[in-house]
């Protein structure tokens, strides 16, 4: 899925937990891990291409169908790429992440499940063709092809939930704090 998405329905399942569990859970820190993924992933590829788009150098990034799988004369900032998003989008590294910092913090750090929210919504909206989520990673290579989280169709619906969400949550926090007022 999108970056914008991804932080936006993050934010919803904050929301949906700070109510039903009386916590504040913060927005900046929960929206950060549900972004986190994609920014540990692509990031160096973007400074890749500003940086070659200064310098006047004309790259034009390999085509998915040479991304995915990665073949060797692709290059290197895609081996780069896809190895980040490896490790980015896998669950065996969350899980890690989860319990090192458990173990550090003595305290569950709740908004680092926007992390495995990610995770868990690019798994059915990644194709083979365009990164598909590498889950299992180190453990397992098995990716899931589903559907593409860039079809107009999908987009529509996507946007279009996320749209009916935001006003219900308006107009119940609206109404909410009109009866707090009388």
């Amino acid at each position: 899925m999108d970056i914008l998405s991804h932080g936006l329905w993050t934010n919803l399942a904050k929301e949906g937990f700070n109510f039903k569990f009386k916590k504040e859970v913060k927005t900046f820190w929960a929206v950060f891990w549900g972004i986190f993924p994609d920014l540990f992933a692509f990031t160096p590829l973007f400074v890749w291409g500003f940086f070659n788009l200064i310098l006047g150098r004309q790259i034009i990034p390999p085509s998915p169908e040479k991304i995915e799988p990665v073949s060797f004369n692709s290059l290197e900032i895609s081996h780069l790429t896809s190895l980040l998003y490896s490790i980015s989008h896998s669950f065996i590294v969350f899980i890690l992440v989860f319990g090192l910092i458990y173990l550090f913090k003595k305290r569950i750090y709740f908004a680092l499940f926007g992390w495995s929210l990610h995770i868990l919504i690019d798994i059915p909206t990644h194709s083979y063709k365009f990164y598909p989520t590498p889950f299992l990673w180190p453990i397992s290579d098995f990716k899931f092809g589903g559907i593409s989280w860039a079809e107009p169709w999908f987009m529509i619906l996507n946007y279009g939930n996320l749209l009916i969400i935001y006003a219900f949550i308006y107009f119940y926090k609206k109404r909410k704090y009109n009866k707090i007022i009388k």
